[in-house]
């Protein structure tokens, strides 16, 4: 999928649809190669968004 040129630090109703949908199911890394963008980046927008892993996925990885 071919980037649109944004100014840095701008997301896309797109990006931030697509960061809603998969960043409770998969790795914030996965996320963020999907997107384009820093793990750093989406790691910070999914918590100013208020968005968390899901707990089936945390349990996945051996967490609770």
């Amino acid at each position: 999928m071919a980037r649109k040129s944004l100014v840095k630090g701008m997301w896309s109703t797109d990006d931030i649809r697509q960061l809603r949908k998969l960043f409770p199911n998969h790795a914030t890394a996965e996320v963020a190669s999907n997107l384009g963008r820093p793990t750093e980046a989406v790691k910070k927008k999914a918590s100013r968004m208020g968005l968390k892993k899901a707990r089936r996925y945390m349990k996945s990885l051996g967490r609770s």
